[in-house]
């Protein structure tokens, strides 16, 4: 005897019906809320890496347009130029050095700005300002306070014979400075919400139990910040990495070549003397390449024990 199962009532069947179709609904929705990001994220990112990609293996004079496949000559060219070398290592040292100094300082701001009151909105606000100016515009405000001739220190730096730009070591804290100046409020608000996200409770609790002030910003608050602090690093790392603007601004490479940065480089290898856009490509893939393995590093240096 053949045996059926059951059908369903109809009342369930409709039910059923009734409740995919809010779900459809929603996810044509959702999809549609994507679609600008995907659109932007494809036009501007993923379009430019292929293109980039394809330029880092293929001959590409600036005037001339695509001449043809001939991997792995770019890259060759690339770490065979006279100043590859030199600039990775200027921009490593220039990375070091802001990054120590941005983190420890917007930390430290923060730190003090923590507590909320009259006087510590003031000095928030004051912190942030530097902030809402442009990074160029910030480089060409410097470049004219650095300025031997159009600076209002002029007198006081040819008094002294101070130079501000004019050896290597100068131009590196110098444009630093700058960095500093202009981000520190940024990242002292980074990490201002990560110090707010911190339980009062916590630091209760330590008080109980006897522990000083810098036994508790060790045990206590630096653990807890860890993920903002492997937020604002990675943030701090890719930034002073790809360095440009100040550097190109304030010393155009010198004194004597010894501040170009490795996008600097790129810049010059593409429209300046080379004109070579397939050797700029092999840079920025390096570059890339490089900054997805830092970046990696980063984040596994900060993950927790837990995870």
């Amino acid at each position: 005897m053949k045996v059926t199962a059951p059908s369903r009532p109809p009342s369930v069947a409709k039910r059923g019906r009734a409740r995919a179709r809010p779900r459809g609904r929603q996810a044509l929705l959702g999809w549609l809320y994507a679609t600008p990001t995907a659109v932007f994220v494809v036009a501007l990112f993923a379009i430019p890496l292929l293109l980039v990609l394809k330029m880092s293996v293929s001959r590409w004079p600036l005037l001339s347009g695509d001449q043809g496949f001939n991997a792995p000559d770019n890259f060759v060219k690339a770490i065979n130029h006279r100043f590859f070398t030199d600039s990775v290592v200027f921009t490593i040292k220039y990375t070091a050095l802001a990054t120590v100094l941005l983190l420890a300082l917007g930390l430290g701001l923060a730190l003090l700005v923590q507590e909320s009151s009259r006087w510590n909105n003031l000095l928030r606000a004051s912190f942030l300002i530097p902030s809402a100016l442009g990074l160029a515009s910030a480089s060409l405000l410097f470049y004219v306070l650095y300025s031997p001739y159009a600076s209002p220190m002029a007198p006081v730096m040819e008094r002294l014979g101070i130079t501000f730009l004019g050896s290597p070591n100068a131009a590196l804290f110098s444009t630093t400075f700058l960095i500093v100046w202009r981000y520190a409020g940024f990242y002292m608000v980074l990490m201002l919400v990560g110090l707010q996200g911190i339980p009062a409770d916590v630091y209760e609790a330590a008080r109980s139990d006897g522990a000083s002030r810098w036994q508790t910003f060790r045990k206590v608050t630096l653990p807890l910040l860890r993920p903002t602090l492997a937020l604002t690093t990675v943030l701090c790392v890719t930034g002073s990495l790809l360095a440009f603007e100040q550097f190109y601004i304030l010393t155009k490479g010198g004194p004597d070549n010894s501040t170009i940065t490795v996008v600097q480089l790129i810049y010059m290898v593409a429209f300046q003397g080379q004109n070579d856009l397939g050797v700029a490509a092999a840079i920025s893939v390096i570059v890339l390449l490089a900054l997805v393995v830092i970046n990696a590093l980063q984040l596994r240096a900060f993950r927790s024990e837990e995870n």
